[in-house]
Parts: C-alpha cells; sequence; structure tokens
C-alpha cells in the first residue's frame, strides 16, 4: 500500500493532526475519517497516533493509504504512458476508445486498460480521472493513484492544485485571431446527451439557465475550408468545445452531432495536446505534451501546416474578442 509522507513545518508547531492533515497537506475529511480506523494508519516519527494529539515541528507524519475496491474489468490493451509516479498516471488517449464502460456499449476501455497496467505492475488500484475525454477526442489524460491525490488535484481545496489543459481542434470554415466564448450550457430539451447554448429567450425567462461556461480559443492556422485552433477551457463542462464552437458557427470537423461534416474526419477533430498541474505531494509543476494523432496530423500536412505539429504556444492566456 502507498504511503505519504510529510514534515511538519514550524507555522504547525503545536498544533493538532487533524489540523495539520486537512489544512497543511489537504487531506479529505472522508480519507482522514478512514486512516483513523486503519490499524497505523497515521504515525508520526514512526509511532501511531490520533488525529487530536499534538504535533512538534521537524516531526515526520506518515498516512499508509487503505486499499482500493477495483470495480471495473482489466483490459489487455497497449497503454500510451506519458507521465508516472506514485501519485499520478498521464496517458495518451487514441481516438476511438471510450474512458468508462457504459450500459450498452460492449467493448475494451481506457478505464480496464489502467487497470491492468497498475495489475502488471503489481500494484492494484482503481481507476480515479482527473480530466473526462469523450470517445473520439485524444489526447492527455491524468488518474490519481490515491485519495488524497485525487482529492488534492480534483476538487480545488485551499493549497491544492488545478489541472490546466490545452487543445487543438480542427474547425470548419476559416477563423482567424483570437477569442473569448463565454456562454451558458445546457442539455439540450428532449435529448439525452446532445448539449447546446442557453438561447438568450430561456436566459430572460424562468427556464434552466444552464451552467457557466468560458472558452478561449487561439487561430492558428486557416483556409477557406479549416481553422487550427488552440484551445483551452475555464470550465470543464460536457462537449464544452463542441457546442461552443459550434455556437460561434466553426463546427468541429467530424463532428456529426453539432455539425454536418462527414468527410474531413470519420470523429470530430479534437486533441488534449498539452497539460500542467502542481504535484500533490511535492507541489512541483509537471507539463506534459502529446503529439497530434495521425490522422489530425495527415490534414495539417496536407495544407502545409507542419510548423504546427510542434507548437503547443506556451501557458499564456489567449485574448481577444468573444465569439458572436
Amino acid at each position: 500500500m502507498p504511503v505519504l509522507c510529510y514534515h511538519v513545518p514550524a507555522e504547525y508547531d503545536g498544533n493538532l493532526v487533524k489540523n495539520f492533515l486537512r489544512r497543511g497537506c489537504g487531506v479529505s475529511s472522508r480519507l482522514l475519517a478512514r486512516l483513523k480506523e486503519a490499524e497505523g494508519g497515521i504515525t508520526v516519527d514512526g509511532v501511531p497516533v490520533r488525529a487530536v494529539d499534538v504535533l512538534r515541528e521537524g516531526q515526520t507524519i506518515r498516512l499508509k493509504m487503505p486499499p482500493d475496491a477495483i470495480r471495473v474489468e482489466p483490459d489487455d490493451l497497449p497503454l500510451s504512458v506519458v507521465y508516472e509516479d506514485g501519485a499520478v498516471l498521464a496517458v495518451d488517449k487514441p481516438p476511438y476508445l471510450a474512458v468508462h464502460p457504459s450500459a450498452g456499449k460492449e467493448g475494451p476501455t481506457l478505464a480496464g486498460a489502467v487497470v491492468a497496467h497498475y495489475l502488471r505492475e503489481g500494484t492494484p488500484l482503481a481507476f480515479r480521472p482527473l480530466n473526462r475525454l469523450d470517445r473520439n477526442t485524444s489526447g492527455l489524460l491524468l488518474a490519481a493513484k490515491n485519495r488524497h491525490a485525487a482529492h488534492w488535484l480534483g476538487s480545488g481545496v485551499p493549497g491544492g492544485g488545478k489541472v490546466e489543459k490545452e487543445y487543438r481542434a480542427l474547425v470548419l470554415g476559416r477563423l482567424e485571431g483570437a477569442g473569448v466564448i463565454e456562454r451558458p450550457i445546457r442539455r439540450k430539451p428532449g435529448f439525452g446527451i446532445t448539449r447546446e447554448v442557453v438561447p438568450e429567450e430561456a436566459l430572460a425567462q424562468e427556464e434552466d439557465r444552464g451552467k457557466y461556461c468560458l472558452t478561449r480559443w487561439e487561430s492558428l492556422a486557416a483556409d477557406d475550408r479549416l481553422s487550427l485552433l488552440r484551445v483551452r477551457i475555464e470550465t470543464g463542462r460536457t462537449h464544452q468545445i463542441r457546442v461552443h464552437m459550434a455556437w460561434l458557427g466553426h463546427p468541429l470537423a467530424g463532428d456529426t452531432m453539432y455539425g454536418t461534416d462527414r468527410d474531413i474526419l470519420p470523429r470530430h477533430a479534437l486533441h488534449c495536446a498539452a497539460m500542467r498541474f502542481p504535484h500533490p505531494e511535492s507541489g512541483r509543476e509537471v507539463a506534459l505534451t502529446a503529439p497530434l494523432p495521425e490522422d489530425m496530423a495527415s490534414i495539417l500536412r496536407e495544407r502545409g501546416w507542419d510548423a504546427q505539429l510542434e507548437r503547443w504556444g506556451g501557458w499564456d492566456t489567449p485574448k481577444g474578442r468573444q465569439g458572436g
């Protein structure tokens, strides 16, 4: 079982164990409760302690993570590991692979491939993804390897970390410059998974006003048929990029749910190309990239946009007009 180790700094001298773990380490109340119940779950300098015991500067506190309950069947699939350590795993998901098993849809999943990867390493763990990708979206997906990492990176706790993501999208038509789309999205009435930008008339009435969404885009290359965009989202709603770009009048190539293209690509052209996050244990920044898959890369090469295959653009925020 993994063990987390923390050293007590001067500012927490004289504090209770539970206060240091909750405020200084970002440990969730649920995990703290489980650690208190486990034999040797919390030790200080090798000695078991209670949550109400007092800490002193320079002491070392260790947390023995409780075992996981594995609920996903393993799938023997190749897994493209971009980064891995004791706390997190980042993989490059191929298109056409679902992240989770779902009712009525058979076949292998990324979750099953990750569980199989853990088993091969002799560390059976649950699959805890920290970002979501549609079946046909490719690119970086980050998973936590224990409850603490999942809580620290996924819930915005004080002192916790945020996973920032940058996408590449091919959209229909010529789109140049940069912009921001700040429009709420809701489930389209009468549909299951399909979303829509909330119409103005609905915003003025007591209807479903959707959820706040913000998408930043920057054009990297364009011709009369296609544009390559760099996209960052400040919110992570279902189909957010696809819905916002369709609302702007530039649906993704290959997206038949929010557009009409069936010729350029047999899937929507969206790839999570870059990611950064503070490490849940050390706090150091981890920055990762994943190259475009061949189906999107070949389209860039056909248009002479080869220079864009390796351009990640840094982490400055694209600025510009609001779409529309």
